[in-house]
C-alpha cells in the first residue's frame, strides 16, 4: 500500500536538506539564529547600487527573495534540517545585491555541525 501524497514521509520537504541531529540543533540554535538576523537586516539595510526606478525595483526584489529564503531556512531548521532551495534561493538574491561575503555565510550554513 501507497502511503498518502501528504504523509511526512512523502513530502518532498521532507528530504530537501541536510539533517541536523536534533541535539546538535539545539545546541547551534543560537548561532544559527543569529546568522539569520543579521543577514536579513544586512538585507533589508542595503541599497540600490544605481539610481532609477528599475535598479530600485531589481534591488527590492532581490532583497524580498534573500528574505524568503532566509524564511525557508529557518523553517528547515525548525524540522531539524538546512533546507537546500532555501540556501540557494538566498545565495542566489545575495550575489545579486553583490553581498557575495552573506551568500558565502549562507552557504556555510551547510557545515554548521561539522566543527
Amino acid at each position: 500500500m501507497t502511503p498518502p501524497s501528504n504523509s511526512p514521509n512523502n513530502t518532498a520537504a521532507s528530504t530537501a536538506g541536510k539533517p541536523v541531529a536534533a541535539a546538535d540543533r539545539a545546541r547551534l540554535d543560537q548561532v544559527f539564529m543569529q546568522v539569520m538576523l543579521d543577514v536579513q537586516a544586512q538585507a533589508q539595510q542595503s541599497r540600490p547600487p544605481q539610481a532609477g526606478n528599475l535598479a530600485a525595483m531589481f534591488h527590492k526584489e532581490q532583497v524580498s527573495e534573500a528574505l524568503q529564503g532566509c524564511a525557508m531556512l529557518i523553517a528547515g531548521w525548525n524540522q531539524n534540517r538546512i533546507d537546500n532551495a532555501g540556501t540557494t534561493r538566498a545565495a542566489r538574491a545575495f550575489r545579486a545585491l553583490e553581498l557575495p561575503e552573506l551568500a558565502g555565510r549562507i552557504e556555510q550554513l551547510h557545515k554548521i555541525d561539522e566543527g
